[in-house]
């Protein structure tokens, strides 16, 4: 077969002069040779490549912006989430990073974000690594008319190497950046090559338009469906089994992190997975194992000693490490990327305190509070000074990433599930008969088994109790899982000291819903 002949294309209206050195839309083959040739990264055993992402090997949150202009100015939920920066000092930084890139060898890459044609966005990832650009070649989603060198709607820089010397006088806090600019379209990724910032600062993107241009909810969740298309949806902080739980043999994947929910089902935004690879095994994880081969890229892996085989138990560099690899690698993957109306929504939690029931059938007005609320729990030694459990609250489980006010994807939430008959769940996946260090963590055996008995629907045909603190209406019996698992008060030792430990939770959910509860309406209109 003739390969198509790709046009060059121009990278002016970026700052980049010199394009003499890009290496446009190239496979992945390719890449792989020029991250070997550079010594970006090494083939591990299976033919995946594994690199090192620097010094940063997790996003970096107090180093996100968004340009503050006419256009995001009245829209954007200003704060520590979303930090303003002049378009002055966004100008000067892309004329700084084109002449930096002018000067290098780079990687040009034309792709898609968004599963669904009516939503799609035309995408170009500029990047000064091949590892960078094999990264948005999984995440993103193959163009049809890519090659052909036209200017796509939106473009990415990112420019691992350069550092702002001068950030102080810009309104930056470091070195190092994420800025993203409405109303130019163009996002500006500097000092970091940490390749989650690339991805994230596109769902950043999909969260302001799909509520404000389409009414569509954008969610930080997995997806997956059954051989009849029934869709559920997983929502989950690090560390709750969100790709875990969405990872079933038994079901095909959508996606593992990034969806749109429309008035006729939802669609992946991306076509490739992200995941965790602590603790990795083809026993517990056989789909996510199966997946790294060829093409993949893991990153921050160190390998068993005098071998390519990764060390997936190994934390030395980071807890964070990753694989990425696009979702044709996932065995009954749903390669177009979309689905039908869900019919179960989980929110998954991983409770410390051992308080909450390991499975809830919430109401519309619960489903609403816990979204917004996005709770889950750190525990002792997962972060410096952590000796108890402590509540974490992520807003729509991915505050990081909401440039609009909670509220707005709550409310749009609301509608969906109202207008849509959809189940929502609450599980716990944390402890249970105590808190942390006294009790333990709920099986995954049992979990599982909840989880399906919510989609086949015969959890719901049980008999269910009411939470005297929380007000969750939970089953007394469910199948392979014994009953007396599914009260947490008649697990605990001492009902003094549960009743404590719930109303101290219950304490941490009611002032974090304040900040929210109190906002005014005229706040968060689109």
């Amino acid at each position: 077969m003739k390969k198509s002949i790709r046009m060059q294309p121009d990278l002016r209206y970026l700052s980049i002069s010199d394009t003499t050195r890009v290496h446009y839309q190239k496979d992945v083959p390719e890449l792989v040779e020029k991250a070997i040739i550079h010594r970006e990264g090494v083939l591990s055993d299976t033919g995946a490549l594994v690199a090192s992402t620097g010094q940063f090997t997790g996003r970096s949150p107090q180093d996100r912006y968004i340009v503050k202009d006419p256009l995001s100015q009245a829209n954007v939920w200003w704060g520590e989430v979303n930090q303003p920066i002049s378009d002055d000092s966004f100008q000067f930084l892309l004329d700084e990073m084109g002449n930096y890139l002018s000067a290098r060898e780079i990687y040009v890459l034309d792709s898609l974000v968004g599963a669904n044609d009516k939503y799609s966005l035309s995408v170009r990832t500029v990047t000064e690594t091949a590892y960078q650009c094999i990264f948005a070649k999984n995440l993103f989603i193959e163009s049809p008319v890519a090659g052909r060198g036209q200017q796509p709607e939106w473009s990415i820089l990112a420019a691992s190497g350069y550092r702002c010397d001068c950030y102080n006088d810009l309104g930056l806090n470091n070195p190092n950046f994420v800025i993203i600019n409405l109303s130019r379209k163009m996002i500006l990724i500097g000092g970091t090559g940490y390749t989650g910032e690339i991805k994230k600062s596109m769902f950043s993107v999909m969260n302001y338009l799909m509520p404000t241009k389409h009414r569509v909810l954008p969610m930080h969740c997995a997806a997956n469906q059954d051989r009849d298309g029934n869709v559920a949806l997983f929502f989950g902080l690090s560390g709750t089994g969100k790709t875990t739980l969405s990872a079933d043999s038994d079901r095909m994947l959508i996606g593992d992190d990034e969806h749109g929910w429309d008035d006729h089902g939802v669609f992946n935004f991306e076509g490739g997975c992200y995941a965790k690879c602590v603790g990795l095994s083809s026993e517990k994880e056989p789909q996510i194992f199966k997946a790294i081969r060829f093409g993949s890229l893991i990153e921050n892996v160190v390998f068993m000693p005098n071998t390519r085989i990764p060390n997936y138990d190994d934390v030395t560099k980071t807890e964070n490490t990753r694989v990425a690899y696009p979702i044709a690698h996932v065995d009954g993957s749903i390669r177009s990327g979309s689905g039908s109306k869900p019919k179960h929504i989980f929110f998954l939690t991983a409770d410390a305190f051992g308080v909450l029931p390991p499975i809830s059938l919430l109401t519309p007005e619960q489903a609403m509070q816990h979204f917004i609320s996005g709770y889950t729990a750190k525990i002792a030694g997962t972060e410096y000074g952590v000796k108890a459990p402590k509540a974490v609250f992520s807003a729509c489980f991915g505050e990081a990433f909401l440039p609009l006010h909670p509220k707005v994807y709550a409310e749009l939430l609301g509608e969906k599930i109202t207008q849509q008959d959809v189940d929502v769940w609450l599980v716990n996946t944390g402890w249970i008969a105590g808190p942390y260090g006294v009790g333990r963590r709920i099986k995954l055996a049992y979990t599982r088994a909840l989880i399906k008995s919510a989609l086949n629907g015969s959890l719901k045909d049980a008999a269910f109790e009411t939470h005297p603190t929380f007000g969750l209406q939970f089953p007394t019996s469910c199948a392979e899982v014994p009953a007396n698992m599914l009260n947490p008060i008649k697990l605990w030792d001492d009902a003094d000291a549960y009743n404590f430990q719930a109303a101290k939770l219950q304490k941490l959910f009611q002032e974090n819903f304040k900040k929210y509860a109190s906002t005014p309406s005229s706040m968060i209109s689109l």
